[in-house]
């Protein structure tokens, strides 16, 4: 573990869930045989991101429900929801019930804003409201209310001779507060995140603040670090909350010539847009890492983000096929979590 401040305990992985069009059952079936695959080898969590009016995963909700009767002990979680698109008491039941379907194994993760193209689907999502709708923290304070057993009215008990009504969102799920997450790639919103009992999800996007040296993984652990600090300053001698760190990594040490050439002409494509920061907010893309997995994890030892953290979801690449993730996969849990000091989970 030459260079690492401390062994990784807990590896994941994420994935988009793409589908074709024409035959998406078979591209929802192939993300559930990914995450009983990530069972099998060993991996601690699956993480699903989420699509809206795309060709990846529109329900992440409903497909860990589904994985969730599939394995036994992975843990699964969304990377990230944007909570532009839901209704906070809704989401509440739904996350809940997947919860008490899977005791212990659910791991929300959740993004606040303006929904992207929200001019395009406004009259949609909120004909009557568009204009009004609050897309800021308060909408994800409510969320987390409603889990941890907050009243959602004054209304409950019996009433006429078989209706009984609760006040709360039900099925209760205690512990689940515990396991939300804030996907944050700002410095204030790592502070909030610390500051309102969330986990940290820090990816391969991050927002340098003004003055801040352009250097992804330098911006990524200073942020690491003030969300810490922040969740240290909410509950004084608490242990500190969860942080994961969710890089694209592409170890090729029982690819094909296929293969290694094709992940390199994607990751050749991405690299450019990781040279100079992007957009009016200075936005900075993290390197792809790719190579043999001694080679990734001699990059990862070195890198400032990695170095803050003890868990990991490494993203999966956009548009491969079901072999080629189960090649990186098989690579990830048998050379490179190892190489970081991970031991597989068999429990």
């Amino acid at each position: 573990m030459t260079g690492s401040v401390r062994p990784l305990r807990k590896l994941g992985f994420l994935t988009i869930g793409l589908f074709d069009p024409r035959d998406p059952a078979t591209g929802h079936e192939q993300t559930l045989q990914l995450i009983e695959a990530g069972e099998r080898l060993g991996f601690d969590s699956a993480w699903l991101r989420h699509r809206h009016l795309q060709f990846g995963i529109s329900s992440p909700v409903a497909v860990m429900a589904a994985a969730s009767q599939r394995t036994r002990r992975i843990q699964l979680g969304t990377a990230v929801t944007p909570l532009g698109w839901e209704n906070p008491l809704r989401l509440a039941e739904d996350l809940a019930t997947v919860e008490v379907l899977a005791p212990g194994r659910i791991n929300p993760g959740f993004s606040v804003g303006t929904p992207q193209h929200y001019d395009t689907v406004q009259g949609a999502l909120y004909p009557q409201s568009a204009g009004v709708q609050d897309f800021g923290y308060a909408r994800l304070e409510r969320l987390a209310g409603f889990i941890a057993g907050d009243p959602v009215r004054d209304f409950s008990g019996k009433h006429g001779v078989v209706e009984e009504f609760s006040h709360r969102v039900e099925p209760h799920a205690p512990g689940l507060r515990q396991r939300l997450w804030y996907g944050a790639g700002s410095l204030r919103s790592a502070i909030w995140a610390g500051e309102h009992g969330f986990n940290l999800l820090s990816s391969s996007v991050v927002f340098p603040d003004p003055g801040q040296e352009p250097d992804f993984a330098a911006v990524q652990a200073a942020q690491i670090r003030a969300f810490r600090q922040a969740a240290a300053r909410r509950n004084p001698g608490a242990q500190s909350p969860r942080v994961s760190q969710g890089l694209v990594v592409i170890p090729t040490d029982s690819a094909s010539a296929d293969q290694r050439a094709r992940y390199q002409r994607y990751v050749d494509e991405r690299t450019e847009r990781t040279r100079t920061p992007q957009g009016p907010r200075g936005m900075l893309f993290s390197r792809d890492l790719i190579g043999s997995s001694a080679r990734i994890a001699e990059e990862l030892q070195a890198h400032a983000g990695f170095r803050e953290v003890d868990e990991v979801a490494f993203a999966l690449p956009f548009s491969f096929t079901q072999e080629d993730y189960l090649q990186i996969l098989t690579d990830i849990a048998t050379n490179l979590g190892p190489a970081l000091g991970w031991t597989p989970s068999r429990g």
